[in-house]
């Protein structure tokens, strides 16, 4: 039975999305991740398996919309970004746990819930950015270095409370303890060169302009940058330095997956599950996006691969994912965005 296809252009762009009963030839993704980025995955999904997928694309919302349609949402699978917003959902109440073997023996343990209600799919580190001319190489190591006097006025960053950042401040404070995480956070601000602004590239084209030295952004936005013509002269004007190499490893963070409660098309979703975390879209996932694939032994992307490698960090994202109050609330004491 096929479902009855909707268009939510006013709410979520470009979409299409089967919306009543399950099939046995289909599977329903709600999805915060861009069409470029999956489609290319459902398309290999459908081709092994003959399901079906069909897609709700939006940069927001989705979880709002899974618990106002209730029992009757179609949603079988959602897919978003960050560790934060996988909690959100976790905790809004519209994930099912899976005990998966497949899952299981794909991701490692430190990248998943440890009841089953969300597994990465991604990882992107939390890099710093460091002028070719003004940063010497070596001359930054860590994040606890971003915290010293002698750089003051010479970082930029984006909003503190922009997930990003709260998820590497949630990570200090795994590490350190909220107190002396505090006064870390409280270094990083006297020492930055504007007023947090803009996202991740705008802080590499600020180190571009001169108008700061440093700045911190996930390792995925260096491809990025070097693929657009007008960006890529931001990205030749600074080296990526991998943090904390000499102890924990690069703070990282995750696009992930869960499956909705009550899924109407549920052996489908758990199949599309698998699929996800196996070889094949594993690479497929990381080199579209410049990301790090979470199944041990599957090959990065050779753009990825020239940047060097890495140690990286493996504390629970599920530690990071609980800490993340604690974070919003340290940026807001230390008034970091003011």
């Amino acid at each position: 039975m096929d479902f009855r296809k909707v268009i939510w252009s006013a709410v979520f762009g470009t979409t299409a999305l089967a919306a009543s009963a399950a099939s046995a030839q289909e599977v329903n993704v709600y999805s915060l991740r861009q069409a470029f980025l999956v489609e290319p995955l459902f398309e290999k999904f459908t081709e092994q398996t003959g399901v079906k997928v069909n897609v709700i694309f939006a940069k927001e919302g989705l979880v709002e919309r899974i618990k106002q349609e209730g029992i009757n949402s179609p949603a079988d699978v959602l897919m978003t970004v960050d560790i934060s917003r996988i909690q959100q959902a976790v905790d809004a109440g519209v994930t099912e746990a899976v005990d998966n073997d497949v899952l299981s023996n794909n991701i490692p343990a430190h990248l998943r819930d440890p009841e089953g209600h969300w597994f990465a799919l991604t990882q992107r580190g939390r890099a710093i950015y460091a002028s070719k001319e003004r940063v010497a190489e070596g001359e930054i190591t860590s994040y606890e270095d971003l915290a010293d006097p002698k750089w003051e006025g010479r970082i930029c960053t984006r909003s503190g409370t922009h997930v990003y950042n709260v998820a590497l401040f949630a990570s200090m404070i795994a590490v350190h303890g909220e107190e002396k995480a505090k006064e870390w956070l409280e270094g990083l601000k006297s020492n930055l060169a504007r007023k947090p602004q803009g996202n991740d590239r705008a802080q590499v084209k600020a180190i571009k302009e001169g108008e700061c030295d440093l700045a911190l952004g996930n390792t995925y936005y260096y491809g990025k940058m070097l693929d657009n013509e007008e960006q890529r002269p931001w990205a030749e004007a600074v080296n990526i330095v991998f943090p904390n190499q000499d102890d924990r490893g690069m703070s990282m963070n995750i696009s992930g997956m869960s499956l909705i409660e009550g899924a109407p098309n549920h052996d489908n979703a758990i199949k599309l599950m698998e699929f996800l975390s196996g070889d094949a879209a594993q690479e497929i996932y990381a080199d579209v996006n410049y990301e790090y694939p979470v199944k041990s032994g599957v090959e990065w992307s050779d753009n990825v691969k020239s940047w060097g490698t890495f140690k990286a960090d493996t504390v629970s994202l599920a530690e990071i994912a609980r800490l993340t109050p604690d974070g919003i609330k340290m940026v807001d004491e230390v008034g970091y965005n003011e």
